[in-house]
C-alpha cells in the first residue's frame, strides 16, 4: 500500500481539512475494520467516504459488490484507478454526496438489505447517523469510523454530559456495540484526537413501539426539543421547544408520570417515549 502523503503528492493533490480528511495509512487495520464488518459473500457493501481506497479494497474480497461513494472530485479519479490496478472488479466508485443516497433504490437493486461502512468527517457525522437511522429498512449493519467522542455519545447512558438527543435516536432504533479505537497515528494527516469504531444493527423491536411508523418523527421532534436547553427543566424545554403552553405540557408530563422539574438528561428512553406519546396530538 502506498502511503497517502505519496498518493496525494503524485497526483497534485491535498487532504482537505474543510471535509475533515484523514486517510487510513495501515493495511492491517483496514483489514480488522472489514472483517469486523461481519460481511457475507452475497453482501453489497455501501463504503462511506472512500478516499484512497485503504478501506475498500479491504472491503472487496468480502463482499459481493462494493460501492464507494466520494464527494471530492480530485479524488474520485484516483480512487477509481486504484480499484482497477487491484482488480478489484467488484468496486464502483461514484462521485456522490452520502447526504444525498438513494438507499431504498440501491437496497432494491441489491435484493436484501446493505452493509454500511465508513469513516465518518466530525463535520457530518451526525446528519449522516440521522440519515441512516431514517433508512435503517435498508441496512442490516453500519459499522462507523468516528471521532471517539462521538462515538462515546452514540452508547452514552441516562444522567450524564454525553447522553442527548444523538444517544436516544440512535439506542431507541439500534443495538450499539463499540469496537476498536485507533489513535492519531494511524491516519494521514495526524487527528488531534482518537477514532473509535462503532457497529450499529436496527434492533427487531425499538425500545419506544409505538414510534414505529406515524409516530416516529414525533418522537423525534419531542426528544429534539426535550434536549434543545439541556440547562432547563423538562416542562420548560418542551414549552420552548414545541410551542406549547406550560399547563398543557404539565398536564402531558403527569399524564407520563414524569415530574417537570427534571432534566432531559435523566430520563430513560422507554420515558421519553411516554412523555411523546402523552404530548402526541393525534395519539394512537
Amino acid at each position: 500500500m502506498i502511503h497517502p502523503g505519496q498518493l496525494l503528492q503524485a497526483h497534485g493533490l491535498r487532504a482537505s481539512k474543510a471535509r475533515g480528511q484523514n486517510f487510513l495509512t495501515q493495511p492491517a487495520t483496514a483489514a480488522a475494520i472489514a472483517r469486523a464488518a461481519g460481511i457475507g459473500p452475497e453482501d453489497w457493501v455501501v463504503e462511506i467516504g472512500g478516499g484512497l481506497g485503504a478501506l475498500t479494497l479491504a472491503l472487496a474480497p468480502l463482499a459481493r459488490r462494493v460501492l464507494a461513494l466520494e464527494v471530492d472530485r480530485g479524488l474520485h479519479p484516483v480512487l477509481t484507478e486504484l480499484a482497477a490496478q487491484a482488480g478489484a472488479a467488484n468496486v464502483e466508485v461514484r462521485l456522490q454526496d452520502a447526504l444525498g443516497f438513494d438507499w431504498a433504490a440501491q437496497a432494491a437493486e441489491a435484493g436484501r438489505p446493505l452493509v454500511v461502512v465508513g469513516n465518518l468527517p466530525y463535520n457530518i457525522s451526525s446528519p449522516l447517523i440521522f440519515a441512516l437511522l431514517e433508512n435503517r429498512r435498508h441496512w442490516r449493519a453500519a459499522n462507523l469510523m468516528l471521532q471517539r467522542e462521538v462515538a462515546i455519545r452514540l452508547s452514552a447512558s441516562p444522567g450524564g454530559k454525553d447522553y442527548g438527543r444523538l444517544a436516544v435516536l440512535v439506542q431507541t432504533w439500534c443495538e450499539v456495540r463499540p469496537g476498536m479505537t485507533l489513535g492519531p497515528e494511524q491516519f494521514f494527516p495526524r487527528p488531534a484526537v482518537d477514532s473509535r469504531v462503532v457497529h450499529l444493527a436496527p434492533r427487531p423491536e425499538p425500545l419506544v413501539p409505538w414510534a414505529v411508523a406515524a409516530g416516529e418523527a414525533w418522537f423525534a421532534l419531542v426528544v429534539k426539543a426535550a434536549f434543545s436547553q439541556r440547562r432547563k427543566t423538562l416542562i420548560n424545554s418542551l414549552c420552548g421547544g414545541l410551542g406549547l403552553d406550560k399547563e398543557a405540557v404539565g398536564e402531558a408530563l403527569g399524564r407520563a408520570g414524569i415530574a417537570p422539574g427534571r432534566r432531559a438528561e435523566t430520563l430513560a428512553i422507554p420515558e421519553l417515549g411516554q412523555v411523546a406519546q402523552a404530548l402526541r396530538p393525534d395519539p394512537a
